[in-house]
């Protein structure tokens, strides 16, 4: 039976209860231990910092040439807190609430009312680190809205945010650097975990520029290494992203959470043909101010300049009127899906839709111009003023459009369409964030995080900085405190010279093959899988047959792949050549996991169960829980279901009308 370790007691004191009953470890002893962090994007970054200014000796771990790349500086709309700065309501308790309604209720209350209840440290955190968010007039920190609540709670810095909060947790973690508490190794792959008396005690690392295999010790590790979108191959991700840390964890003995559980981010620059490698993201915080449509007429191929009000078909908003443009990711994402896929769409692929700013840029000239004592101004003056206002608000995201389409998103609407965004799934984890192999952790978008079937915008930054800064200071101490009398293990113990040869091995078996094919001819393939039948919608026969195409696909692979270059030396097919690897086999467990989980749910949209009006249909007497997997050899795996309790938010039936 899976522990989830929550503490008891009303859930508003189950934290604070906990920080002040957990285990401690004194300074002192602090300094004789040793933690591996894995991955330097938020959650890592903030971890490795923190930990290392309470005193414990970090090595930390990326495969980018500096962690300034990891992918969270991609992050565009904004980070969540219950500040309740715009006077509207807002509370830890509606973030808590509005975070497990948008999850579809399956998430532990527990951990997400943890999540709500550090949000607002966060933010002094990041302004104490000098974070440059968007401040109004008098200087107060400025909110936007976002999908799923009804309220202003998301704080922001343009349409950059990510990258501004990567950096101050980066400068964080460089302090620490300077004063020799945390060791960086840049240009470091962790290729597995080893175990020693079933604790999880070190790794092996291949250093990205020689090719040399290095074993690293450590009395606890942590697994930061982000999500696994990239199994799709077309998602919004970095090109580098993978999941090979959480994957070699998982064949560790870690339990993989909710595999299936993937989101489709409704606001994605279309696919326009078969040359791209990745898809670009517009923030969802355009949905703040844009309106999304497509013409009444199917395939109409007018300009939609040149379609009058009239015509034109508001879907969300005359859907859900109570949310509008702002229901969350999944509802948004399969509403769009719909319409395309009724014959609406727009564009030369007619799989698109229109998020217009023409209303906003009214509305906000209106306002700038009664700001100015401009009552009289022109309809082409008031349009000038408003195209001002959006470009300080989203600027960049206008302009990185602009570049990619060769379009003028002031002119005209914008074209969007779903695209593979973030996983809910992940390690699985304790209320300490802990797997279920000793001393092993997972933080931010590598756990499975608490969102349940479906992440609100906004959220990933909280959950990552939330883990990295507030939470792993305090329940690391619980595992460490009795490991202090534990000395360094000599990194010449059978154990790691074991796991050192089973790595090298896989490595030399790659490169042997000497095959027809590309490593991108297979992720490609395998991505097209994973698109049509475990992707926006899902069905047993696809997933059926998904799950048989997979196991000969990755047959296929281990036949005919060819990887060009030597073993020992810098060689960039050969790390994609193990990253695929893996997602050859985390592909078919996310289709076992979908089968399995015959009810729709957030993001993930059986067609057999759904409600008379397209809805997600769940099955809370036969599915309410954490699905979580045990590793039993390739292709095999035994299921452990961790039962989800509702004490305070009863589960209903998802409605934003």
């Amino acid at each position: 039976m899976l522990n989830a370790k929550i503490p008891a007691g009303p859930l508003e004191t189950k934290w604070s209860k906990y920080k002040s009953t957990v285990k401690l470890v004194n300074p002192a002893n602090k300094r004789k231990l040793e933690v591996i962090v894995i991955g330097t994007g938020l959650a890592g970054a903030s971890a490795a910092a923190s930990l290392a200014e309470l005193g414990y000796k970090v090595k930390a771990f990326c495969f980018q040439d500096s962690s300034r790349r990891a992918h969270s500086i991609a992050a565009q709309g904004g980070i969540n807190a219950a500040k309740n700065y715009q006077n509207d309501g807002d509370s830890v308790f509606r973030l808590f609430y509005d975070t497990v309604k948008g999850g579809d209720y399956r998430a532990r209350e527990g951990n997400v009312y943890r999540l709500s209840e550090v949000s607002g440290a966060i933010i002094d955190q990041c302004v104490a680190q000098g974070v440059p968010f968007a401040r109004e007039y008098g200087g107060l920190l400025s909110n936007r809205s976002f999908g799923g609540t009804q309220v202003q709670r998301t704080f922001y810095a343009a349409g950059q945010t990510g990258q501004q909060l990567l950096l101050g947790a980066y400068s964080a973690l460089q302090r620490q650097v300077s004063l020799g508490t945390v060791k960086m190794y840049n240009r470091h792959e962790m290729l597995d975990i080893v175990k020693i008396d079933g604790k999880a005690r070190g790794i092996i690392a291949r250093d990205l520029v020689t090719g040399k295999l290095e074993r690293h010790f450590g009395h606890a590790v942590l697994i930061c290494s982000g999500g696994y979108g990239n199994v799709f191959f077309l998602s919004t991700n970095a090109m580098g992203s993978n999941v090979t840390a959480a994957w070699k964890a998982h064949k560790a003995g870690a339990f993989f959470g909710n595999p299936c559980f993937t989101q489709i981010h409704p606001t994605c620059i279309p696919v326009s043909g078969d040359h791209q490698s990745k898809l670009t993201l517009m923030s969802e915080s355009l949905r703040n101010d844009g309106r999304i449509w497509v013409p009444k007429k199917q395939n109409d191929d007018r300009k939609p300049t040149d379609i009058p009000e009239e015509e034109r078909d508001y879907y969300l908003e005359r859907r859900y009127p109570a949310f509008g443009n702002l229901v969350p990711r999944d509802v948004a994402s399969r509403a769009a899906k719909e319409r395309c896929d009724a014959g609406y769409g727009v564009g030369t692929s007619k799989m698109a839709v229109y998020l217009d700013y023409a209303d906003a840029i009214i509305r906000y000239g209106t306002i700038e111009a009664s700001k100015r004592g401009q009552d009289h101004a022109s309809q082409d003056e008031i349009i000038v003023m408003g195209k001002e206002v959006v470009k300080e608000k989203y600027g960049n995201l206008f302009d990185m459009y602009a570049k990619i389409t060769g379009e003028n998103p002031y002119e005209t609407p914008m074209r969007i369409y779903p695209a593979v965004h973030y996983t809910m799934g992940g390690l699985w984890v304790d209320y300490e964030l802990m797997t279920t192999v000793p001393g092993l952790y997972a933080l931010g978008e590598a756990n499975f995080s608490d969102h349940g079937a479906n992440r609100l915008g906004a959220s990933a930054l909280m959950q990552g900085l939330a883990d990295g800064y507030f939470v792993i200071p305090y329940t690391i101490g619980n595992f460490l405190a009795d490991d202090i009398h534990t000395k360094a293990i000599p990194t010449d113990h059978p154990a790691f010279v074991e796991k050192e040869k089973e790595v090298k091995a896989q490595l030399e078996k790659l490169m042997s093959i000497k095959g027809k094919h590309s490593v991108d001819h297979f992720h490609k393939a395998l991505g097209k899988i994973m698109w049509d039948k475990c992707g926006m919608a899902r069905n047993e026969k696809g997933l059926q047959e998904a799950i048989q195409e997979i196991r000969a696909l990755r047959e296929e692979f281990w036949k005919d792949v060819r990887i060009p270059g030597e073993l020992n030396e810098f060689n960039p097919e050969l790390e994609k050549a193990g990253r695929v690897a893996d997602f050859l086999e985390l592909g078919e467990l996310m289709c076992i996991d979908a089968l399995q989980r015959r009810e729709s749910c957030g993001g993930h949209f059986r067609e057999e169960s759904q409600t008379p009006d397209g809805e997600a249909q769940r099955d809370d007497a036969n599915f309410q829980y954490v699905a979580a997997w045990e590793f039993k050899g390739l292709g095999n795996y035994e299921l452990h279901k961790e039962p989800l309790e509702f004490e305070i938010v009863h589960p209903t039936q998802r409605s934003y009308k």
